[in-house]
């Protein structure tokens, strides 16, 4: 139930209310589901974007289905149904859920067919704002958890547009791949990766396995682990590492690199990212202010 109240089975499913608002809610879930379990029927009472911070899980909706693993985002339209699944990953997974009224999900300006996206890949601009999130709710900055989440709905509307929901015809085989493939990728991210030495790991040739993965996650493998180190530098950000331990410990080879692929993603260097942690608001509320 990653979405706000509704018909669920909730066994698997433990849910901590961060903050609550009548406009914003920020929620906590963690799914200990495994496969072979039974699936989750969920109804969203409010309209959501839902981070995944760890693990993966697949999701059908409107005829769609979606595999999300970390760094995605599980969008949620209000009173619409969802079915999810833990079929590939015997972990579970955690999200971090932002939940908006009626009334402010109208005021984003996002269109009805952008709240049914169900699914964004993983996306260094939300990735890094789903990580200072769950900073602000581990209690290591002092930003309020629904500045991040008006943040992250910005800047949700700034990439949707571009965004269109991938076709659902892989082979369910294909798609157990490459959600294995990403959780490699996670678990090796520090590492030097190429395409072949990941294609060996689900045993695909590196030409078929790129297709897969695209046409699955929606992004490719090297854009993944890109992105996957991005989220991790930005987490480590929020603690007193330099910066460029943090660039070489998250498996960047050169700093001047990391810097310019951060502030791409970001929009900022991370100095500024790391001050933003701190509770510098003037980043914030430049990227809100960007969709108003």
């Amino acid at each position: 139930m990653r979405g706000g109240a509704g018909a669920a089975t909730l066994a698997a499913m433990r849910v901590t209310v961060l903050h609550d608002s009548r406009s914003v809610s920020v929620v906590d879930y963690r799914c200990d589901a495994r496969p072979g379990d039974a699936e989750l029927d969920e109804r969203h009472a409010m309209f959501s974007m839902s981070y995944v911070r760890r693990g993966s899980f697949g999701c059908r909706t409107r005829g769609q289905r979606h595999e999300l693993v970390a760094g995605a985002t599980f969008i949620g339209h209000a009173g619409d149904e969802y079915r999810c699944s833990h079929d590939h990953h015997h972990g579970g997974d955690e999200c971090l859920s932002f939940q908006f009224s009626d009334e402010l999900a109208a005021a984003l300006g996002i269109s009805p067919r952008d709240w049914r996206t169900g699914a964004l890949p993983p996306v260094s601009p939300l990735m890094v704002l789903g990580e200072l999130a769950q900073q602000s709710a581990d209690g290591m900055t002092d930003l309020g958890l629904d500045e991040v989440a008006l943040a992250y709905a910005a800047r949700f509307a700034e990439v949707v547009a571009g965004t269109r929901p991938r076709s659902s015809s892989v082979h369910a085989r294909d798609r157990r791949r490459a959600v294995e493939a990403a959780l490699f990728l996670d678990a090796r991210s520090r590492d030097a990766l190429n395409l072949e030495d990941v294609a060996a790991e689900v045993a695909l040739s590196p030409f078929h396995f790129l297709r897969v993965f695209r046409a699955v996650l929606g992004v490719t493998p090297h854009q993944y682990l890109v992105r996957t180190r991005l989220r991790n530098a930005a987490r480590l950000l929020a603690g007193d590492a330099p910066i460029t331990g943090i660039a070489y410990d998250v498996g960047f080879g050169d700093l001047s690199n990391f810097v310019r692929t951060f502030h791409r993603a970001a929009g900022v260097s991370p100095s500024a990212f790391r001050k933003a942690s701190r509770g510098d608001r003037k980043i914030l509320q430049e990227r809100i202010a960007r969709t108003s």
